[in-house]
């Protein structure tokens, strides 16, 4: 995910920022750059690729003076990861840096081009600073051309914009994408989009609030909130551990990635959801033309989600969908036909077996789409089409952020594919974009439901094996939480439908098999209740995941009344992983780097 840093001050600020935009490298990266305006004069370099190729270009670049720095580590969202695209971006005399996605860039596009404006990208943050320079005509400072340009912008933000008409100055703006302020004995000022850059440079650190935006200069930190209101900043320690502060404070960075996941959904919704339509810009409108039926190819926990995709795709597209484990479809003798679109997912998008089956599919003359979160990645490069996820990195061996946006995609996707084949009714489309929009607050990790997850793992470390049990979309669900306590526990869990218990696996119950059993209230409910009543007749320890309380059940974790079964979906989503992760802690496991895995499966 993209990264931010910013300084003001007579030190080096081209080694300040190079050396910010290093300890920002775990976050992920296509492309990087830095502005620097100095005496009036701006100097701007950028780079593809690692942040070594940035470092020779500005090998021969010197400040040595006061100057105003901002630079980038970009995450491609909208273009791809070329120089153009990368941060910095320049209008007439101003640069910007921006993470996150401007909701409304294309209408703010249309009218600045309209009106004489050019663009080089095709990036939505090149909006920002031409509207800037647009209302910096008709301003009477550079602020107030700012906080005009602030209000203008929809979705999240986090942006640094210097100009050269205030050259001492940078301008910083905050909504729903993390920044904050350093200080120290020196008087200089540091930007950054998480801890670490400040860490050694800093002695105290204000974090910006959502709403917030202003200005800093050599003697001032001026911060407005959403009303206009100017606010004193809210200093804390700085800490002074690096590791520690890529964790955001998390113990594992499987951990912040559970909680992280609220803020990814609502990246992966932005500019993707209208009030009545769902909208993918960078689908062409034939994609879909003349195909009768749709086949998802994935490994491990992508392929769960595409287990889950294919419940919403017939159940809202009234399309004909199957699924296929990559490592066995590209040794089959597949019938694949053109009336077939072939949908890839993959984390990375280089997993081998995928990959190999995407090959396959292009040969047999299939149209071809890829569900992924790395852009510029080898399946990105070769199918027809793709979606990115925009979950950021995931560091964890164990996927969690991943899995949360690839089925959001999928649940969008789906309403987008009813829109097209007229399979759903306008109000049933506006209700499930509602719904939609409802998924962040659904996986918001609460102190309760965690602490209670945590003192029940301490139950849950021997016995013979886990099953997982679910109906309709919570088996694939199921398949997935025994994936997660596999991996991180090395623990034996399987995931079986709740009605296929009868078919053989019961013959295994008794007090030694835990069972975890989902049981949505909007969904089967008291199907799903029958099915885990046989597995406790027979003595098997059921642990019931459900907003509804379960009597028979030795353990129980609560889940809130959500309006839909999808909203159950992500939040019993949230506890299995939770689950997890506490057992595998109580069993002194490395949860991020579990033995004999890898997080990319580049081989067979």
């Amino acid at each position: 995910m993209c990264g931010i840093v910013g300084y003001l001050g007579e030190k080096d600020t081209k080694g300040i920022l190079l050396a910010g935009l290093k300890e920002l490298e775990y976050r992920g990266y296509d492309s990087a750059g830095i502005a620097v305006l100095q005496d009036h004069d701006f100097q701007s370099y950028k780079a593809i690729g690692k942040l070594v190729n940035l470092e020779e270009k500005t090998k021969e670049f010197v400040t040595d003076s006061f100057a105003a720095g901002i630079g980038h580590t970009r995450w491609a969202t909208h273009g791809k990861p070329t120089e153009l695209n990368a941060h910095p971006h320049l209008g007439e005399s101003s640069y910007v840096v921006h993470n996150g996605i401007i909701e409304n860039y294309a209408e703010l596009k249309k009218e600045l081009v309209a009106e004489g404006v050019t663009f080089l990208s095709q990036t939505d943050t090149e909006v920002i600073v031409h509207q800037f320079e647009k209302n910096l005509k008709s301003a009477a400072s550079a602020f107030e051309a700012f906080t005009k340009t602030v209000s203008q912008l929809e979705g999240a933000y986090a942006i640094l914009l210097v100009t050269k008409s205030e050259d001492k100055t940078i301008f910083f703006a905050k909504q729903g994408s993390p920044m904050l302020v350093g200080i120290n004995a020196e008087n200089e000022k540091y930007f950054a989009s998480s801890d670490t850059p400040l860490i050694g440079q800093c002695t105290d650190v204000n974090y910006f609030e959502d709403g917030d935006y202003g200005y800093v200069t050599k003697d001032e930190i001026a911060i407005f909130d959403a009303t206009g209101t100017k606010k004193e900043p809210i200093f804390q320690k700085l800490s002074t551990n690096k590791l520690s502060a890529q964790k955001d404070g998390y113990r594992f960075f499987m951990e912040k990635e559970i909680y992280e996941q609220s803020t990814v959904i609502s990246d992966t919704l932005l500019g993707r959801l209208t009030e009545t339509e769902v909208v993918f810009d960078e689908l062409d409108t034939n994609l879909f033309e003349n195909i009768n039926e749709i086949k998802l190819c994935a490994c491990g926990t992508s392929y769960h989600s595409a287990l889950t995709a294919s419940y919403m795709f017939e159940r809202h597209s009234h399309i004909k969908t199957s699924v296929e484990v990559a490592s066995e479809l590209r040794y089959r003798d597949p019938i694949l036909t053109p009336d077939t679109l072939f949908v890839v997912i993959s984390q990375s998008g280089e997993t081998a077996d995928t990959l190999e089956t995407l090959k396959m599919a292009k040969k047999a003359g299939l149209k071809t789409l890829v569900i992924c979160n790395v852009d510029n990645s080898s399946m990105v490069r070769l199918a027809d089409a793709s979606i990115l996820t925009r979950a950021g990195v995931e560091k964890g061996v164990a996927s969690t952020k991943a899995f949360a946006t690839q089925v959001t995609i999928f649940w969008m996707l789906s309403l987008y594919l009813a829109q097209k084949r007229e399979t759903l009714a306008a109000d049933e489309i506006t209700k499930q974009i509602q719904l939609l929009r409802e998924v962040p607050a659904s996986v918001q990790v609460s102190d309760t439901l965690h602490e209670r997850v945590k003192r029940l793992s301490k139950r849950y470390l021997h016995g013979h094996g886990f099953f997982f049990i679910g109906r309709d979309v919570f088996f694939p669900l199921a398949l997935e939480g025994a994936l997660k306590l596999k991996e991180i526990s090395y623990l034996h869990a399987e995931g079986y439908p709740s009605g296929e218990m009868k078919h053989g696996p019961i013959a295994l119950a008794d007090p030694e098999l835990f069972t975890i059993a989902l049981l949505p209230q909007h969904l089967l409910y008291e199907k799903s209740k029958s099915n885990v009543e046989e597995l406790s007749a027979r003595d098997a320890t059921v642990c019931a995941i459900s907003p509804l309380v379960f009597d028979k059940a030795d353990d129980y974790i609560p889940t809130q009344n959500h309006a839909d079964y999808m909203l159950e979906f992500f939040e019993m989503m949230v506890v299995v992983q939770l689950l997890s992760l506490e057992i595998s802690v109580r069993l002194g496991n490395d949860v991020d780097m579990p033995r004999n895995l890898a997080k990319s499966v580049t081989v067979e």
